[in-house]
């Protein structure tokens, strides 16, 4: 059973200021879910494989190959200004 003092505790913990009518709330929504995972932990699962998602999928990679499809030298037309192999920027201060 959860009391005012666990729900006290769980907002020192948690640094929350709450109100005596906060308290009192939380204090019976705490309870409820507490009585939830007392239900599920009432269900046999000897038998069921540990799971992290509830559809069974693969993801479909392809391979990673590199394609160069411009040269420096036609990437170099496009910028406005250059130096060597370098695009040519304004100083920026």
């Amino acid at each position: 059973m959860i009391t005012i003092k666990d729900v006290e505790h769980v907002a020192k913990l948690a640094r929350l200021e709450l109100t005596e009518e906060e308290k009192q709330k939380f204090t019976g929504q705490l309870g409820d879910v507490l009585k939830h995972v007392e239900m599920m932990n009432e269900v046999d699962t000897t038998n069921v494989e540990p799971m992290n998602h509830p559809i069974d999928f693969s993801n479909v990679m392809r391979a990673d190959n590199p394609i160069y499809e411009n040269t420096r030298e036609e990437l170099m037309q496009n910028a406005p200004d250059s130096e060597g192999d370098f695009f040519k920027v304004p100083k920026i201060n």
